[in-house]
């Protein structure tokens, strides 16, 4: 069963083509990687798929029992996000914003669902502490579990190993694998080959765009 199509799909910025003629389907339980070198247009493609970005032309169909509110998401970390002064519960909790509706407060259910995600990540002894005072990798794991807490059944990810020596790499790759074998479809943009050759059911690989 196909969780989304892309048909004919041109991506870029105020019509400055980046990929064009891109087809492609990512079908449920996937663990899907996007691939290639710098500049051809990988996180393009991450947030057109998103709507954060429209497309040029071309079109994204999702199915019908995907609700673009509930997709997860993992974008690059920043130097801002490093040093948040927040608990690591409270921006894990922030992931369920999206499930908010009418209702300016959090449900019951949206705080056990950030703590389930927080158990999940195997971080529950960092829920009371500020995120600032965390290491690379378990700041990698907070914000996992935040994009956990929006992700009904997608979870995008947008290089989540970058910059990160082998070991914690390793470790979220592991992490994310076992996301996938949850239920969970994967969409994750990588620059290593090798992981995408380990845990990928599909890969769509990019080149960098000429004319």
């Amino acid at each position: 069963m196909s969780v989304l199509k892309c048909q004919d799909l041109c991506i870029g910025y105020e019509n400055k083509i980046i990929q064009e003629h891109l087809n492609f389907e990512v079908q449920k339980g996937d663990y899907f990687f996007i691939v290639g070198e710098n500049g051809a247009g990988k996180s393009t493609l991450m947030k057109t798929i998103l709507g954060f970005i429209k497309p040029i032309d071309g079109k994204i169909v999702f199915s019908s029992d995907i609700n673009k509110k509930e997709i997860g998401y993992l974008p690059q970390q920043t130097s801002i996000q490093k040093t948040f002064p927040a608990t690591v519960k409270e921006i894990v909790l922030s992931g369920c914003q999206s499930r908010l509706g009418l209702l300016p407060f959090y449900k019951k259910q949206d705080i056990q669902r950030a703590h389930d995600c927080i158990v999940r990540m195997g971080i529950e002894e960092y829920e009371n502490t500020s995120f600032k005072e965390l290491s690379g990798g378990q700041q990698q794991r907070v914000l996992l579990a935040r994009a956990l807490c929006a992700a009904n059944s997608v979870l995008l990810l947008d290089e989540p190993v970058k910059g990160f020596d082998s070991k914690i790499r390793s470790e979220m790759y592991e992490l994310v694998q076992n996301l996938n074998k949850e239920g969970l479809t994967i969409i994750m943009i990588s620059h290593d080959n090798d992981a995408a050759e380990k845990y990928a059911t599909n890969t769509l690989k990019l080149e960098r765009y000429r004319r």
